[in-house]
C-alpha cells in the first residue's frame, strides 16, 4: 500500500489534469501485460475452477452488454460516490474545484468520471477496430482477449482481497470484472478508502488535507 503522500499526489494529479487519465488507461492496455497474464493462466492450475466460474460470469455480463457507456460510468460512479461519502461537501468543493473553476467544485467529479469512461471506451473501440480492419490480427486479438479475460479475473480477485468493501459494491452488478479497464485512474481513491479502513479516519483526513494543499499550491 502506498504512503499517504503518494496517494494524495496521485489524487491531486488526476484532479488537476483529468486529461491524464487517457495515458493511464492506454497504459493499462498493453500487449506484453495481457500475454503475460495468458501465460500465467496456462501454468496456474490451483485456482482454475474459481476462474472458470468467473469466466462464465463474464460471458453472461458481456451478453448483457456490460461493455457500454452506461455500465462503465455507473461502475466508476459507484467508486467516486463511495469516496465522496467520506468527504464533506465543503471539502469536495475545495478539491474538485481544480477541475472546472467556473462551476461548483462537486461537479468536477462528474467531469473526471466522464473522462475516464470516454478514455476506456476509446481504447476498447480502437482495439476492436484494429481487429476488424486487419484480418491477420484476428488470431493475435483472440489471444489477447484471453489474456485480458485472465487479467480481468485476477484484478477482480486482488480487489476482493485488498478492498472487499469496494469489491462487494461492484460485484453486485458484475462491475468487478470491468475494474481492470479503469483501475489506474481510480486506484488512488480506492487506496485512500483502504487507508481509512486499515489506519483510521484521522489518517484519511490527512490524505484529504494533503490533496487540498497540493491542488491549491
Amino acid at each position: 500500500m502506498a504512503d499517504i503522500d503518494d496517494i494524495s499526489t496521485r489524487i491531486a494529479g488526476i484532479i488537476l489534469s483529468p486529461e491524464s487519465v487517457n495515458g493511464l488507461i492506454n497504459g493499462a492496455f498493453t500487449v506484453p501485460l495481457d500475454m503475460g497474464y495468458m501465460v500465467y493462466d496456462v501454468f496456474d492450475t490451483g485456482s482454475r475452477f474459481r476462474r472458470e466460474t468467473a469466466r462464465i460470469r463474464m460471458a453472461g455480463a458481456i451478453r448483457n452488454d456490460i461493455l457500454n457507456y452506461d455500465h462503465i460510468i455507473d461502475a466508476i460512479k459507484i467508486i467516486f460516490n463511495k469516496f465522496n461519502i467520506y468527504v464533506t461537501e465543503t471539502e469536495q468543493d475545495n478539491i474538485y474545484r481544480g477541475v472546472i473553476t467556473s462551476f461548483v467544485g462537486r461537479m468536477g467529479a462528474n467531469t473526471i468520471m466522464a473522462m475516464i469512461t470516454a478514455a476506456v471506451l476509446e481504447r476498447v473501440s480502437f482495439i476492436s477496430a484494429t481487429f476488424k480492419s486487419k484480418p491477420i490480427a484476428v488470431l493475435t486479438g483472440t489471444l489477447l482477449i484471453g489474456g485480458m479475460t485472465e487479467r480481468s479475473i485476477r484484478t477482480s480477485e486482488r480487489l476482493e482481497a485488498e478492498n472487499p468493501e469496494i469489491y462487494n459494491l461492484l460485484s453486485a452488478k458484475d462491475y468487478d470484472l470491468l475494474y481492470f479497464l479503469f483501475e489506474p485512474s481510480v486506484q488512488p481513491f480506492v487506496d485512500a478508502m483502504h487507508i481509512r479502513i486499515t489506519q483510521g479516519e484521522p489518517t484519511f483526513r490527512k490524505i484529504i488535507e494533503l490533496v487540498r494543499k497540493k491542488i491549491n499550491a
